[in-house]
């Protein structure tokens, strides 16, 4: 039986209010040949034939192992443990639904709260969600806490420049309506000198930890004066620094947002991510997003349930005060699975892979005729390369006769940093990976791009 939504009364009160009198009246303004054109299609084909051709198809495309990756700017290709897959699609977890029902979803609701324990340990907080849907979408729902938390009478928010330009605009986007307004991103103002702007109108403070450029910005007594003024200070920060460096929750943070798909999340081309949202125990009433609290049941034993939320969360969505689908408590099961899988020892070991390569790859770039790294502050992960003509360019050799993928075009998103390419190296690119970008950077420097040969994608690359 097919499922019609509309009553034929439905369809007669929507036809009125349009001022047409039917269903074929509405159609008639779609030009009659376009309305059934005649298609092209080769004749039937039977399953075998069609994957075949499928198969054949997919071959066309390139896979990510056939180039070496050195684009990061908040999606960063880790490694992904295949234990985390085997679990992910277990039947009664790739399928499950909104955990209302407690005593259907123990399995889930576990899992659930194992992640926001984890998060909460990373972050240095002590409440956390599960989950939003991305790093920008985390950002944008601190900015709503921290609108609820000062009722409206506060709508000034400093944004440092440092952080992800596109978290930037989702963030405004998000509150274009509601009142909030957005400064402090306009230059390239240091984080000390946006506290300058710090005033009774501040609601919010927001840094990226490390920042966009994949610096370490010194944040030694930032949350006293935020404080002082008495705003809240929200840190964007990079799960996987987090394994090695001070929590933000140690730096006097209030609220911890980011983007998860580090933790297990493979790029999958830009989706299905993981925005994880951690805040101080008094604020957990205004937090959006679900959580999953501990309890007994009725015999004593330890049980798990959705709480501090009503369901019109999930099925009333004009009385939301945010929106969240169940496949983001899939994308928590993910990063749950490999931090468990992982442990402190096993993720701190990835930060560490990640900042020895990444500084041995500054190093030997900057030692590079024509090109210089920015070293001016600590480097996690990521870093600034100077280049002697447009990333484009550059960028365009690195492809076509390397096979790697550059870095991130600075110039995309700050105009006053021409040339300038964000380079993220990870655990996943061997030694020799690294020495080929070094060369093949040296020789886009001098190269005449007009007639280059081609090598094979994969030539030289491990």
């Amino acid at each position: 039986m097919s499922y019609i939504p509309h009553t034929d009364a439905d369809r007669e009160a929507m036809l009125k209010v349009i001022g047409v009198e039917s269903m074929d009246e509405l159609f008639d303004r779609v030009a009659a040949e376009v309305r059934f054109p005649a298609l092209d299609l080769p004749p039937g084909l039977s399953e075998m034939e069609v994957i075949a051709e499928m198969n054949g198809l997919a071959q066309a495309n390139a896979s990510a192992n056939e180039y070496a990756i050195f684009l990061g700017a908040g999606a960063y290709r880790h490694f992904v443990p295949s234990i985390i897959n085997h679990i992910l699609l277990r039947g009664e977890f790739y399928t499950a639904y909104t955990p209302y029902q407690p005593e259907l979803s123990q399995g889930t609701l576990q899992a659930i709260f194992e992640y926001q324990s984890m998060m909460c340990m990373l972050t240095g907080m002590e409440a956390a969600n599960a989950s939003h849907y991305d790093g920008a979408t985390a950002l944008a729902e601190a900015v709503t806490m921290a609108k609820a938390h000062f009722r409206d009478k506060r709508t000034k928010v400093i944004f440092s420049p440092g952080v992800h330009p596109q978290y930037r605009a989702v963030a405004r986007t998000y509150h274009q309506g509601s009142g909030m307004n957005f400064v402090g991103d306009e230059g390239s103002a240091s984080v000390a000198d946006l506290a300058e702007q710090l005033d009774a109108q501040t609601a919010l403070f927001v840094v990226q930890y490390p920042n966009f450029f994949g610096q370490i910005d010194d944040l030694t007594g930032l949350a006293e004066r935020v404080h002082a003024a008495g705003a809240l200070l929200c840190v964007v920060a990079d799960p996987i620094a987090l394994g090695l460096f001070k929590t933000p929750g140690a730096l006097g943070a209030d609220i911890v947002v980011g983007e998860g798909q580090p933790l297990g999340i493979p790029l999958s081309y830009g989706g299905p991510y993981l925005g994880f949202f951690a805040t101080r125990e008094q604020y957990v009433r205004k937090i959006a997003g679900r959580i999953v609290g501990e309890t007994v049941d009725t015999h004593g034993r330890r049980a798990f349930v959705m709480t501090l939320r009503p369901r019109e969360q999930d099925i009333r969505r004009e009385k939301a005060t945010s929106n969240i689908c169940t496949n983001q408590g899939l994308m928590a099961l993910a990063a749950c699975v490999y931090l468990s899988v992982m442990g402190k020892r096993g993720l701190r070991q990835v930060a560490e892979l990640c900042y020895h390569k990444a500084h041995y790859a500054a190093e030997q770039i900057n030692r590079l005729d024509g090109y210089s790294v920015d070293m001016s502050k600590p480097f996690f992960k990521e870093f600034v390369v100077t280049c002697p003509r447009p990333v484009a360019e550059v960028n365009e050799i690195l492809l076509e006769d390397y096979g790697i993928i550059g870095g991130y075009d600075l110039a995309q998103d700050y105009p006053d940093r021409p040339n300038q390419m964000l380079v993220a190296v990870t655990e996943m690119n061997p030694r020799e990976e690294i020495d080929t970008l070094v060369e093949a950077l040296a020789g886009a420097a001098t190269h005449d791009h007009s007639h280059h040969h081609h090598h094979e994608p994969d030539a030289g690359l491990g």
